[in-house]
């Protein structure tokens, strides 16, 4: 058996995100307030040497940081009240923002912005760049930051989280170790936050293990494809934003986009698409390129250059998603516990909110030297009872509403939000994302599609690119003799059912070019073929996959995207 180092840490958050670098941060600074009252008033007790810890995956904080992103800075307003001053990377205030549908040609511009896309007072920012920015206050503080260490297994003492272990480094692709070979880490905490992001694959485990998600609905998602534009002087300005629905999504798909103007003459531009959708050679990428073939999205990038792409999955089924978020030893906070305004495109100031309540809870538990289940939850209460808890309940049939379609979605949102959430019952229920998919043949009528139904274009290698090249400009890079980080367990229903019925749709959904099916021209027999090096570490296979027959596991630490401006 394997000897492992053992690191002793009091608090230990999962993932490197806004959520555990805003929790870690508000932690650290509750700490510091309380030692410095009890050193002036002589009351109460100090906390002597808590170290708190964070893991990041990505080779750097920031480098798998990436939204649209229009961010609500309430919370950060509460974390760092200066943040201005204190050089916060924002893009600019929201300036001019309109919201449209558009048509295979044009578009209809709505009359008035809907309250909730009213981004008065907002920020456009770049998620990476601001997880960058706290990250080295968080680092300043006295955190423990651990960049390229992903958190591979829970670890538990009984029915008790005790922390995580990282991974092994230095595994060859058969699972023998190289001269480099370092064993993983076991870090135990007395209070582990997981705050992974969307789809956390430890937070799966967790849900699953304490049945976090009973008497709820299942996550649904959708996957964000985004790229960021250097375009010619004075195409858009900084903090123009628009937000569409339509073109050139069907109205049976769930999703729309969003063009936001950036300095320095950048623009960021994006597709989301609802991963409940039920065509099997629907291509999310694919779509955004696209998107990008409209009269008014290629009249801003027109004579422009792609500076950086990337994608990623959003949380989107809302207040009835929610797992409960705390169990024995851990809370769970940010994407991973599902908090996500999809009425509104919001999530930054949600995961920053939920890991500053997530502080505040594990704070008492340090004082109190108290860390039962029942301290542990008060988390769940507080969480229900501030802004985040109270924004998802108005909105928490909004996603559901749009099982239908787009027209009659819109229809029931209305009166969602004049009604304050209610529509028809108190709560709509939602199925899992991969049971909606439906067989070729039920969805075409027949079982091959011509490519004007399944929507094919080429790509022109100016505004509109195959997924190798947008991958290269996602700066993705993982060590290539390793175990592949893509579980599928059994490649019969690859070739079998799953080939029969949708034609492998993991090749169409997967945008960066993961999974490639090859077949023998002479036998006929199909192989497939795992681009695992692509991968950017969005989690759309392990979402919509069919057959439940892909698991997204973390690489080995510091492989994937490296954003810079996401």
């Amino acid at each position: 058996m394997e000897e492992r180092e053992v690191m002793e840490v009091d608090v230990l958050f999962v993932g490197g995100g806004v959520a555990s670098l805003s929790g870690a941060l508000h932690l650290a600074n509750l700490i510091k307030k309380h030692n410095e009252k009890v050193e002036n008033t002589g009351e109460g007790t100090k906390l002597q040497e808590v170290m708190i810890a964070v893991l990041e995956k990505g080779a750097y904080v920031g480098a798998h940081g990436i939204s649209g992103a229009v961010m609500d800075p309430v919370a950060l307003r509460e974390l760092v009240p200066d943040f201005i001053e204190k050089g916060a990377p924002l893009e600019s205030e929201v300036k001019k923002e309109e919201v449209c549908l558009f048509t295979g040609k044009g578009r209809i511009k709505s009359p008035i912005v809907p309250p909730p896309l009213n981004n008065h007072g907002n920020y456009v920012v770049s998620l990476s760049r601001l997880t960058e920015w706290l990250g080295k206050m968080v680092e300043e503080s006295g955190v423990d930051i651990f960049p390229g260490f992903a958190g591979t297994e829970v670890l538990y003492d009984g029915d008790r989280v005790i922390g995580v272990r990282t991974g092994d480094k230095g595994i060859d692709s058969d699972g023998t170790k190289k001269p480099n070979f370092e064993p993983g880490i076991d870090l135990h905490a007395k209070v582990t936050i997981f705050g992974e992001g969307s789809r956390g694959s430890l937070a799966k485990t967790l849900i699953k293990r304490f049945s976090l998600d009973q008497g709820k609905n299942p996550q649904s998602f959708v996957v964000g494809v985004k790229e960021v534009w250097e375009v010619p002087e004075g195409r858009i300005q900084p903090g123009h934003v628009v937000h569409s629905m339509g073109y050139p999504l069907k109205s049976d798909t769930y999703g729309g986009s969003f063009i936001y103007g950036m300095k320095e003459n950048k623009v960021s531009i994006g597709l989301l698409t609802g991963l409940d959708y039920e065509d099997p050679f629907l291509d999310p990428h694919r779509e955004f390129q696209k998107f990008k073939l409209h009269p008014y999205v290629a009249s801003i990038i027109e004579g422009g250059k792609l500076i950086q792409y990337g994608a990623k999955t959003a949380p989107v089924g809302g207040y009835f998603s929610v797992p409960r978020v705390s169990f024995p030893g851990g809370l769970l906070i940010g994407d991973s516990a599902s908090l996500f305004i999809s009425q509104k495109i919001k999530g930054i100031h949600m995961g920053m909110k939920s890991g500053m309540l997530a502080a505040e809870t594990v704070f008492e538990a340090l004082v109190k030297n108290d860390f039962s289940d029942s301290q542990l939850d008060k988390y769940r209460t507080a969480l229900s009872e501030s802004y985040v808890g109270k924004e998802l309940y108005r909105v928490r049939n909004f996603h559901q509403a749009f099982q239908k379609g787009l027209w009659w979605g819109l229809t029931k949102a209305g009166l969602q939000y004049v009604l304050g959430g209610r529509i028809l019952k108190s709560r709509l229920e939602a199925d899992p994302d991969f049971l909606h998919m439906k067989k070729v043949v039920d969805f075409y009528g027949k079982k091959t599609p011509s490519e004007q139904e399944k929507g094919d274009i080429k790509f022109d290698g100016e505004r509109t690119f195959d997924k190798e090249t947008d991958v290269y400009y996602s700066g993705t890079t993982h060590e290539e003799k390793q175990p592949p980080h893509l579980k599928i367990p059994d490649l019969n229903i690859c070739y079998g059912k799953c080939s029969e019925e949708y034609q492998n749709p993991c090749v169409r959904f997967c945008p960066a070019g993961v999974y490639e099916i090859e077949v023998d021209e002479e036998t006929g027999k199909r192989e497939l073929k795992l681009n695992f090096s692509n991968c950017v570490h969005c989690k759309t296979c392990d979402v919509k996959d069919p057959y439940e027959n892909i698991t997204w596991v973390p690489p080995e630490g510091g492989g994937g995207p490296k954003y810079t401006l996401m």
